[in-house]
């Protein structure tokens, strides 16, 4: 399938589209089981090692299938961009129904905000993960990683769905999600303009990796590969960077 001509393709999405055949259907779940792998991959690098991989992969399975069953071929959009959209939006969801962030965790995260307020007040500047380890008396890579973990928990929530007596109260609201508001488009527009600076205040290598894993959308190992560095340095850099920027948008927001 992977090889197949552009005619064999087709033949196979008809297949699936007109009759659900379910021999299309397992050919192109082959093809794109990949697409799941590389979200997994690039999810997990911000998770707890608690949380399993083999989990995640079935979370993304879902959305694969989900995107299977959805996906309109003659619709100007590629299957890889929707599909993707489907499997990273399943995983996401899967991860906010549980509470994968150990309690452990949760307690050093207020450890750490208590000794980066406290190390604050007494220096009066911000202050660098090497200065909040020594106050602790902990490794600096697990400051990196449990503020981390606690900042992605954060990003999940704020996405969360509103709850049941929410929904209920506003049953009757269709919301165009599709359209930005004035108030969102400003808002967004802003954000930029202020992740933009937070961003220019971490180093060029610090930058670099970054550029490549978001915007670039290159694994830890092909960053390594570009930058002549094993992946656990890049995982290194990769972390604390976004610890940085945690600290560095807390302030400016």
């Amino acid at each position: 399938m992977v090889h197949a001509s552009t005619s064999d393709e087709k033949a196979i999405w008809d297949g699936w589209v007109q009759t659900r055949n379910p021999e299309a259907g397992n050919l192109l779940i082959k093809k794109y089981m990949p697409l799941v792998s590389y979200h997994v991959q690039r999810i997990s690098v911000s998770l707890p090692k608690s949380v399993s991989r083999d989990e995640l992969k079935s979370l993304g399975m879902i959305g694969l299938y989900d995107a299977l069953e959805r996906f309109e071929p003659d619709r100007d959009l590629k299957f890889d961009t929707y599909a993707s959209f489907r499997i990273r939006g399943a995983i996401l969801d899967g991860l906010r129904k549980e509470d994968w962030l150990p309690r452990s965790t949760r307690e050093k995260a207020k450890k750490i905000e208590s000794a980066i307020e406290r190390l604050e007040q007494r220096y009066q500047r911000n202050v660098t993960s090497e200065e909040i380890a020594a106050e602790l008396d902990m490794e600096e890579g697990d400051i990196h990683t449990v503020m981390n973990e606690h900042f992605f928990a954060n990003v999940l929530s704020i996405d969360e769905q509103p709850g049941d007596d929410e929904r209920e109260n506003h049953s009757f609201v269709v919301k165009d999600t599709s359209t930005p508001t004035p108030e969102e488009t400003v808002l967004k527009t802003e954000m930029l303009k202020e992740m933009a600076s937070v961003i220019s205040h971490l180093n060029e290598k610090e930058q670099l990796v970054l550029s490549l894993f978001y915007r670039e959308e290159l694994t830890l190992t092909e960053i390594g590969q570009v930058m002549g560095l094993s992946t656990s340095r890049i995982s290194q850099i990769h972390s604390k960077s976004l610890f940085k920027l945690r600290s560095l948008l807390e302030k400016a927001l």
